[in-house]
């Protein structure tokens, strides 16, 4: 009897030391609670109660899996210790006033699909280790304040669906790295100072439906190859400095992709019509 009581307890205290969320992933949170003005967010936490229970968390199996923030007044930096999250998907803080630079230890969320950081009011470059993340389908950026240069990286991304980085301080070309996302569909670096010419690998991107370049200082002409996009429906590539003007189209159904090199250059539609 004290045999099968002893088998009981230990398993009640194996159940319960597995039926939370590691001091890991905890220390994280509090971490950008800290980091962030937690106390000053519109919707707080009270730490006091269950992790699953603090607001924008997502709880699955005991493993934070989504962080959902956005709108939500944060303040502050992102800590270094949000790499520890290590199961999460998706981590939206779009709409708030972060500031500092993106931590390098984003590249330690190897489960993430979506990483949506736009508008707010970020810095510096963006950091090579999100090449590591080959499971992101999604990666919005926009509105901020980042520099530099597009790392290469981001060619590892062979899932990523949308790339959206416009509204930054960005430098450099457009990396030819870019012609292995397959599955992209959207890709926005509008308002930004990248130079050189459009890569003609571009056109290899076959699921590309927006094609977003507008408002930086590209030089030469759109690369044929564009017109063998054929589920491209928005194309924007307007102030630039081409040696030509460029019809922007934006929802464009049917024959957009092969009229896009076509037609007469005194006919612009601007990004704004």
């Amino acid at each position: 009897m004290k045999t099968f009581t002893f088998i009981i307890f230990c398993f009640f205290v194996t159940t319960f030391s597995f039926s939370e969320v590691s001091q890991n992933e905890k220390d994280a949170l509090l971490a950008l609670y800290k980091s962030t003005n937690g106390e000053k967010w519109n919707n707080t936490w009270n730490l006091n109660e269950p992790i699953e229970n603090w607001y924008g968390v997502t709880v699955i199996d005991y493993k934070v899996v989504e962080l959902n923030l956005h709108f939500n007044n944060l303040q502050g930096t992102l800590p270094q210790e949000i790499g520890n999250l290590e199961n999460l998907r998706k981590i939206n803080l779009g709409f708030n006033q972060l500031e500092g630079q993106l931590p390098s230890t984003l590249g330690n969320l190897k489960s993430l699909i979506s990483l949506e950081l736009f508008m707010n009011k970020f810095d510096g470059k963006i950091p090579l280790e999100i090449g590591n993340l080959t499971s992101l389908r999604v990666i919005k950026l926009y509105s901020n304040s980042l520099t530099g240069e597009i790392p290469t990286s981001i060619g590892n991304l062979i899932n990523l669906k949308e790339l959206m980085l416009g509204s930054n301080f960005l430098t450099g070309s457009i990396p030819l790295e870019f012609k292995d996302l397959s599955r992209l569909e959207i890709l926005s670096l509008i308002d930004n100072k990248l130079v050189g010419e459009i890569p003609s690998e571009i056109g290899q991107l076959s699921n590309l439906k927006e094609l977003v370049l507008a408002s930086n200082e590209l030089t030469g002409s759109v690369p044929y190859q564009v017109t063998s996009l054929s589920h491209l429906s928005t194309f924007m590539v307007s102030d630039n400095n081409f040696d030509r003007e460029y019809v922007s189209v934006i929802d464009g159904e049917g024959k957009m992709p092969t009229m896009l090199l076509e037609f007469n250059s005194e006919t612009v539609i601007t990004d704004n019509d």
